[in-house]
């Protein structure tokens, strides 16, 4: 006999045959947190590669093309360039928290 008696199975989500909680009938909360944070993950992947772009860059290329290269003389210390900087730490920090969650769901889910 299993710990978890007779059935063999954990107390709940046996109709699914995971080992999982669940948030109403057949959705398996890891399965939504999982789908949020993938699609999370796209987003902020998007939108910090186009924060990357806009940057100032040190010589021709595609920042120059949004008028970054006439703000040289000027150096990073707007307060466009610094706010450019702020959402670009916060958003790689979001990125970074989904791939960590995304691989520690990946590591610990049963199938």
């Amino acid at each position: 006999m299993s710990r978890w008696g007779a059935g063999g199975a954990p107390p709940y989500n046996r109709q699914l045959g995971g080992s999982f909680p669940t948030l109403a009938k057949g959705f398996n909360l890891v399965l939504v947190l999982e789908f949020v944070l993938q699609v999370l993950l796209g987003i902020s992947s998007v939108l910090l590669t186009l924060l990357i772009l806009l940057h100032k860059g040190r010589g021709g290329g595609l920042s120059d093309m949004f008028g970054g290269g006439m703000s040289a003389a000027v150096g990073s210390s707007g307060l466009a360039e610094r706010n450019l900087n702020r959402f670009t730490v916060i958003l790689a920090l979001v990125w970074f928290v989904s791939i960590v969650a995304l691989g520690l769901i990946t590591k610990f889910s049963v199938i």
